[in-house]
């Protein structure tokens, strides 16, 4: 290093938290279902994602990874929230459903940390494996494109959309959508997510619910500044169930996992 120049900042070892379901998904819907396995179903959703996970071992050389995998397909806790969570999805065929446990299997034969849970979903448990890694000293690398985990990014972390070879950290969040990282569930809630079947308040989009989160904070102080003319009291109230879904927006952190699950050196 040049004398005087300015030390090389050291960030934590990552773990790549692997948003598996989405990439198994996008292979299913990409690839044609020319490949098939001794019993005569189709194997081009693994076909798929093992050309991916492959890439991805070879490319990043990972010290620490895990992958989790959505097993909470029409059982997750969110149901019992909000009914009409998801309620837009054709239910995952036979066909689709053999592939996820190939794909589980395959990365179980490569020595890999697999997280699923029929209650939760991957998202779910890739906050809580990020939320306890932290204590040991490492950053979160967030392998998906999937806006809802961005609200999980703190200071090191990093979300990476495999496909376009896009990578960004907390403060990258707010030049994507217009808030901050903590707020993305609740900016979900107030302008939709059509992916999960959330509506969001009617006559909000995207930009009034950035405005409106960037003057209140979070969607509560909306509700509350909203209540307290009589004019705009009836309107609001007819709001707030929607509103509501911000349950279904927010990603948990504390699903339990096995002792070191996700610390465990893979190489």
């Amino acid at each position: 290093m040049l004398a005087g120049a300015p030390a090389a900042i050291s960030r934590p070892t990552p773990l790549y938290l692997v948003d598996a379901s989405l990439y198994v998904f996008r292979a299913w819907h990409s690839i044609p279902d020319e490949f098939q396995d001794a019993q005569g179903w189709p194997t081009n959703a693994v076909h798929g994602f093992a050309r991916f996970l492959l890439d991805l071992l070879e490319r990043e050389d990972p010290q620490h990874i895990t992958i989790a995998f959505d097993e909470a397909l029409d059982s997750c806790f969110r149901h019992a929230l909000y009914p009409a969570y998801k309620g837009n999805r054709t239910p995952a065929p036979d066909a689709l459903r053999r592939q996820f446990a190939h794909c589980k299997a395959l990365c179980a034969a490569l020595g890999l940390s697999v997280l699923a849970h029929r209650d939760y979903e991957a998202d779910d448990l890739i906050g809580s494996a990020l939320h306890s890694v932290r204590a040991h000293g490492l950053r979160g690398v967030i392998v998906s494109a999937d806006k809802d985990l961005s609200q999980l990014l703190l200071e090191h972390d990093e979300q990476w959309d495999y496909a376009r070879n896009l990578r960004w950290g907390m403060d990258g969040v707010k030049a994507r959508h217009g808030v901050h990282a903590h707020q993305i569930a609740d900016y979900l809630a107030l302008c939709g997510d059509a992916i999960d079947n959330i509506p969001g308040v009617t006559g909000i989009g995207a930009k009034s619910a950035a405005v409106l989160l960037a003057h209140f904070g979070s969607w509560m102080p909306c509700w509350s500044a909203s209540t307290r003319s009589r004019s705009c009291a009836c309107a609001a109230r007819r709001r707030w169930p929607r509103a509501c879904a911000s349950n279904a927006s927010t990603r948990c952190c504390g699903v339990s996992s096995p002792p070191s699950h996700s610390t465990r050196r893979w190489r």
